[in-house]
């Protein structure tokens, strides 16, 4: 295969491909039961008034569903841990974690039930997050020089991760809710967006990394440099797939707003055999389609005409030869000074030794070194917040 069978990657374009693979309808019964849980809703905040806390899950119920898919694949999988927060049986009401009637007990194995299959979901979409970075990731990868400059860039991509989870990990450990971790993850994403989109424009840090990307299609960067367009190629996806999504992001927050309710109110009205028969068939249904639609679109992702290596691309060479070699005799010194572009750019570099030990030379320095060391300087700035 050679770049020049490859045709620009538009929104026509990816129609075409996104019709080999049309998704199976949701059930009507998603829809209805998400209206059912709101009304049960309603009847609750009418025998006790909403909480600003309470006001404000019953608008975001209530409003409509953000727009980009992977928006919404974060939405749900905010909702699943907000909902597994309920369910624990250390904030359950006292009654239930005493089981107090027989009544109580069915509710708790219900409620377990529930919870057993968001844990699998949650699990299930957090994998899938996973491989959907590393796919991205590994595909950019097959572009790269197949040497110490590649290894820079994965273990820059690891350090910012690191960075990132760091990031994550502070704001929990002050006290932030599941709300304020899934806002910073969400932004964090968004600037993964931001310079993948950087990446194909040949902007930023990015400016001289591009020019080790060797052979990759311009097809490609020009798709990659309109990702986070409104109107861009990737709005096919959304108009095509996008509807489905929404009834299940509908359905889980309606799930959630029912059962804050239900349990905050247990001491004044015990939920119902046909109130919780609801909740789980709703809990049931959410799963499977979700289970479903995850499995789908990432069949859909991994096929995607957006995802091609090096070699199916038909790049001749992975080699750069942008470096100046060098070799510094025993006892000598040798001085480079180099310029960079952007903040936060990385400078690489690589030394052998043709005799001697490599323990030797950090130990005892060059000047008593009596091997030859050949110094290697990569010119420009390396920067690789994880692409996905």
């Amino acid at each position: 295969m050679t770049t020049e069978g490859l045709v620009p990657i538009t929104r026509d374009y990816l129609a075409r491909y996104y019709d080999k693979y049309p998704l199976p309808p949701i059930p009507d019964g998603v829809i209805a039961l998400a209206a059912r849980l709101r009304a049960l809703s309603a009847e609750l905040a009418a025998a006790s008034p909403f909480s600003p806390e309470e006001e404000h899950l019953e608008q975001e119920a209530s409003g409509v569903p953000a727009h980009k898919i992977d928006e919404n694949m974060w939405k749900n999988r905010e909702q699943m841990e907000e909902i597994l927060f309920l369910l624990n049986k250390s904030r359950r009401p006292v009654a239930l974690q005493q089981k107090s009637t027989l009544e109580d007990a069915e509710i708790v194995s219900t409620l377990d039930d529930c919870e057993t299959k968001l844990k699998e979901m949650l699990k299930k979409l957090e994998q899938f997050q996973l491989k959907n970075a590393d796919n991205v990731f590994n595909t950019v990868m097959t572009y790269m020089p197949q040497d110490f400059r590649g290894t820079l860039i994965r273990q820059q991509r690891e350090r910012s991760e690191r960075n990132k989870q760091a990031e994550v990990d502070a704001v929990v450990s002050s006290g932030g809710s599941i709300h304020d971790r899934y806002a910073l993850l969400w932004k964090q994403q968004m600037d993964r967006r931001v310079q993948l989109a950087q990446l194909g424009s040949a902007t930023g840090v990015y400016k001289t990394l591009v020019r080790y990307l060797v052979g990759v299609p311009q097809v490609l960067l020009d798709f990659i440099r309109q990702i986070n367009d409104a109107n861009g190629p990737m709005e096919v996806q959304r108009e095509r797939y996008g509807p489905a999504l929404y009834t299940l992001t509908k359905l889980v927050l309606a799930v959630r707003l029912y059962l804050h309710l239900s349990l905050a109110r247990y001491g004044q009205k015990k939920i119902g055999k046909d109130d919780i028969a609801v909740l789980q068939q709703a809990v049931v249904i959410y799963t499977e389609e979700f289970g479903k639609f995850t499995t789908f679109i990432g069949e859909v992702f991994v096929n995607a005409p957006f995802f091609i290596s090096a070699e199916d691309a038909g790049a001749d060479s992975r080699k750069n030869d942008e470096y100046r070699e060098t070799i510094i005799p025993a006892g000598k010194t040798h001085e480079v000074i180099l310029s960079v572009e952007a903040v936060n750019s990385y400078i690489a570099w690589d030394f052998s030794l043709q005799q001697g030990a490599l323990s030797t030379l950090l130990c005892a320095g060059l000047d008593d070194c009596s091997s030859v060391c050949v110094f290697r300087v990569t010119v420009g700035g390396f920067l690789h917040e994880g692409i996905d």
